[in-house]
């Protein structure tokens, strides 16, 4: 069976079945299938938990590919606007934490790799449509291949 690109996309950020099992509860998972099928009233709450997956995939690609703290910060975050049962409350969640978003935009080095998982995770935050959003998801699932993870293998290798 062909997995959408939503999961794919989750999958291919969190491989590790402990990060997955921590971060991907069925109704992430679920999250973009769930949006399909809402009711007008329910759209916009669909669409936002949908953000929040493809967000949460880019953040963790992000802080596996430059061990970025600030990353993993920003990850527990949009993890716990998620379970807000609202957007009105997934905002509020997110507004409390502004300090954790600008944290990982101040003295930030990134490789051209993070530069452009930060790109999408901009473009993610600003996609305001179900074409825009299935856009930023099939770049990410273009780009994740791609990105050079070696440097966690050659720092066990050193020790």
């Amino acid at each position: 069976m062909l997995v959408p690109p939503y999961q794919r996309l989750l999958q291919l950020a969190f491989p590790q079945e402990a990060d997955a099992t921590r971060y991907l509860h069925p109704t992430t998972t679920a999250a973009y299938r769930t949006f399909e099928q809402a009711s007008p009233t329910d759209i916009a709450y669909r669409f936002e938990r949908v953000r929040l997956g493809v967000a949460m995939s880019l953040m963790k690609l992000l802080s596996d590919l430059g061990d970025l703290q600030e990353a993993r910060a920003v990850l527990d975050v949009l993890y716990k606007a998620l379970k807000a049962p609202s957007v009105a409350a997934i905002d509020a969640s997110i507004h409390k934490e502004a300090t954790t978003f600008e944290k990982l935009y101040t003295n930030l080095y990134v490789n051209e790799d993070g530069e452009q998982l930060l790109n999408l995770f901009e473009r993610t935050l600003d996609a305001d449509s179900q074409p825009l959003m299935d856009d930023v998801i099939r770049e990410a699932l273009r780009l994740a291949p791609q990105l050079d993870f070696t440097h966690l293998t050659e720092e066990d290798e050193d020790e």
